[in-house]
């Protein structure tokens, strides 16, 4: 797959009130000390991918090989993510991938009040991004974007609505890593998202 934009700044288009306005927001993420992840982490990370996507992928919290790359999903997870969006058929045009939190937690340990601090920046991210549609990965991205949603384990898979538009929750793609049935799983349902894909959006 031709990767999108791996610069700290991808996301930032050809229109200039999108692209001073990305700017902005991306700068002041990359700024953000509003929590005491922003002491511990040794890059704030924004998003990669398209100014203009159909899909995003939401995830929970960057590990360490994205914290040293300042990018999300760049590490195992990265590319198991990038091969799914293979499946699914998407251009590097077509869609674009952030965390919930823009830090790094210690040990990986997701920090909701952190969640807290960062919802703000997810709202304006998808405000100015504007995907048709979203895909959380895992339970964490799923609670963000659909609070009243069901497990993850019965909701990855299928469509649902959402605040923010259509969702279509899938496992987090480092569960897949893990066994042979999560596996399996992802790969059911990173199909069932190709196809959704292709009629809906």
């Amino acid at each position: 797959m031709n990767g999108p934009d791996r610069s700290p700044a991808a996301g930032v288009g050809d229109s200039a009130p999108f692209s001073e306005s990305w700017e902005r927001l991306s700068a002041e993420i990359r700024a953000c000390r509003l929590c005491p992840l922003g002491a511990t982490r040794t890059h704030a990370v924004v998003y990669r991918g398209s100014p203009s996507p159909r899909l995003v992928f939401v995830g929970e919290a960057p590990g360490a090989a994205e914290d040293r790359a300042g990018l999300p999903f760049v590490g195992r997870s990265g590319s198991r993510l990038n091969a799914a969006i293979d499946v699914v058929g998407l251009s590097t045009r077509e869609f674009g991938i952030l965390n919930v939190l823009k830090c790094r937690p210690p040990g990986n340990r997701f920090d909701r009040a952190a969640a807290r601090t960062c919802r703000p920046y997810l709202r304006r991210q998808l405000a100015l991004l504007r995907p048709r549609a979203l895909v959380p990965l895992g339970a964490v991205a799923l609670r963000e974007l659909a609070p009243e949603a069901p497990r993850i384990l019965l909701a990855a898979g299928r469509p649902l609505g959402s605040p923010d538009g259509p969702i279509f929750p899938l496992i987090h793609p480092a569960a897949a890593l893990r066994s042979r049935a999560l596996r399996d799983r992802w790969e059911r349902d990173v199909v069932a998202l190709r196809d959704w894909v292709q009629v809906a959006l």
